[in-house]
C-alpha cells in the first residue's frame, strides 16, 4: 500500500487551519511539558545539539496555548476518530481539565500510565518512572482494535478454557449449566491490553535514538496508531519533534501529517522517514518468552500454529486459539522415552475432563505403536517433520 507522509513548518495553530473537518482517524501530540526549562539533548556522535524552549512564566499561558490548538485538533478528528495527549507530572492536572472541556469527560477513554526504568542520580523523594497519556475519543463511534497479551505463565488451564460468573454474592466463579457442569468459554485471544504500558525507556546507546529532546520510543506509537486506526488511514502529530510518530505510521501503513515550529526537527523527522531504524524491545520479547518455558523443545515442533501455551499440566502443551465444534482443541507432543501410548493416555484423559471434541497428538519417534483401534476417536495422531524426515533419509 502506498501511503503519504506530510512534513510542515511552523505553529501548528495556523497549520492545522487549512486542514479538512473531520479528516484525521488519530491525532498523538506530545506538547511542552510545562517544566519552565530549556530541553536539550546532544546527538550520540555530539556533533550537533536539538533543543527547544519550555518555558512559560505562568500556568495560564501555558493552557491558553494548549486550548486553541486542542480546539483547532477537535475540529480535524473525524467522528471516529481519537486523540492520544503525552504529559508528566507537571501538567497532567492542567491538561486533563482541558481535554474534558472540550472534548468532554465522557469521552475520556482511558488515562494510560507509560511505565519504564530509568537509572538517575538519587534525589530527595521517588524516582520518576512513568509519564500519563491520556485517550480521549471524538464520539462515542470511535475505531477500536483490541490488542491482547500472551496469558502469564502463572495461569492454568482452567482460567483459560472454562467460563466465569458471578454468584449473588457477587464473587467470580466458573459458571455451571443446569446439570453443574462447567460451561466453556468462547475461543479466547489472550489478556485484554491494560491501561499500564511497560514499554522500555530509549537507552541512551539506543540505535534508534537521534538526539532529540523527550524522544519517545517507536514501540509506544505503533502500539497507540494499532489501537485506533487501520491501514490507509491518517495520523497527526501537531508537536512531531523528530518524527517518531510518523515514522511509527509510515512502518504500519498509515498516512501522516507532521508540524513543528522548529526547520532542525523537521530536517530530523524527513531523515529518518528516509532511514527507519527501530529499536527492539528485549524485555517484551522477554514476557512473550516467559511462557513458553512450558516446553520449548514441544512448542517449537509446533510454531506457525496460532496457540496458547500450556504451562504444567502433563496432559497437554498447547490450546489452539481456533475452536472445534465450540470445545477446544488440545495438543500433546510425545516426549523422548514416552510410548505413544502412554502420550495418547494423558492426552485422552485431558481431553475427557476438558470436554474436547478433537485433540492432536504429535509422534516424534519410533516405537511400539498403538493399534488404530486403540486410539480415542476424537484424537488425532500425527507425524512430527523431523520423524518424517528420518524415515525418509534413513528409513528408520
Amino acid at each position: 500500500m502506498t501511503v503519504k507522509t506530510e512534513l510542515k513548518t511552523g505553529d501548528c495553530l495556523d497549520l492545522l487551519k487549512p486542514i479538512s473537518d473531520a479528516s484525521i482517524d488519530l491525532v498523538y501530540l506530545d506538547p511542552p511539558f510545562f517544566t519552565e526549562t530549556v530541553q536539550r539533548l546532544k546527538t550520540r556522535d555530539r556533533t550537533k545539539e536539538f533543543s527547544y524552549h519550555d518555558i512559560w512564566g505562568c500556568q495560564k499561558k501555558y493552557t491558553d496555548f494548549l486550548f486553541h490548538r486542542l480546539l483547532e485538533l477537535k475540529r480535524v478528528i473525524k467522528d471516529s476518530g481519537s486523540i492520544f495527549v503525552h504529559c508528566d507530572i507537571n501538567a497532567t492536572h492542567l491538561i486533563r481539565i482541558l481535554l474534558d472541556d472540550i472534548f468532554g469527560q465522557s469521552q475520556l477513554r482511558s488515562e494510560i500510565i507509560w511505565a519504564y526504568k530509568r537509572w538517575s542520580n538519587a534525589k530527595k523523594g521517588l524516582l520518576p518512572a512513568h509519564q500519563t497519556i491520556y485517550f480521549y475519543s471524538q464520539s462515542d463511534n470511535f475505531k477500536f482494535n483490541p490488542i491482547y497479551n500472551p496469558y502469564s505463565e502463572s495461569t492454568n488451564i482452567d482460567q483459560i478454557l472454562q467460563k466465569r460468573t458471578r454468584d449473588e454474592h457477587g464473587k467470580a466463579v466458573y459458571a455451571r449449566d443446569q446439570f453443574g457442569t462447567i460451561i466453556l468459554d468462547d475461543e479466547k485471544r489472550g489478556v485484554p491490553l491494560s491501561d499500564v504500558w511497560e514499554i522500555p525507556y530509549l537507552n541512551p546507546k539506543a540505535k534508534e535514538r537521534v538526539g532529540y529532546p523527550t524522544q519517545k520510543p517507536i514501540l509506544l506509537l505503533e502500539r497507540i496508531i494499532r489501537l485506533t486506526t487501520d491501514m490507509g488511514d491518517t495520523v497527526l502529530d501537531p508537536f512531531c519533534g523528530s518524527g517518531t510518530t510518523l515514522v511509527a505510521a509510515n512502518l504500519l501503513e498509515r498516512n501522516a501529517i507532521g508540524i513543528d515550529i522548529s526547520e532542525d526537527a523537521i530536517a530530523l523527522s524527513q531523515a529518518r522517514l528516509n532511514n527507519p531504524i527501530k529499536s527492539e524491545s528485549h524485555l517484551l520479547k522477554k514476557g512473550r518468552e516467559a511462557y513458553n518455558t512450558s516446553d520449548e523443545n514441544a512448542l517449537a515442533l509446533l510454531q506457525g500454529l496460532d496457540l496458547i501455551p500450556v504451562p504444567r499440566n502433563q496432559g497437554i502443551d498447547a490450546i489452539l486459539k481456533q475452536q472445534y465444534k465450540g470445545t477446544p482443541v488440545l495438543i500433546r507432543v510425545q516426549k523422548t522415552g514416552e510410548s505413544l501410548t502412554e502420550t495418547a493416555t494423558l492426552l485422552s484423559k485431558a481431553a475427557d475432563k476438558k470436554c474436547s471434541k478433537k485433540a492432536i497428538l504429535v509422534k516424534t519417534h519410533e516405537g511400539t505403536s498403538l493399534f488404530e483401534e486403540m486410539i480415542p476417536k476424537n484424537i488425532e495422531v500425527i507425524e512430527s517433520v523431523s520423524l518424517l524426515i528420518k524415515r525418509v533419509i534413513f528409513g528408520e
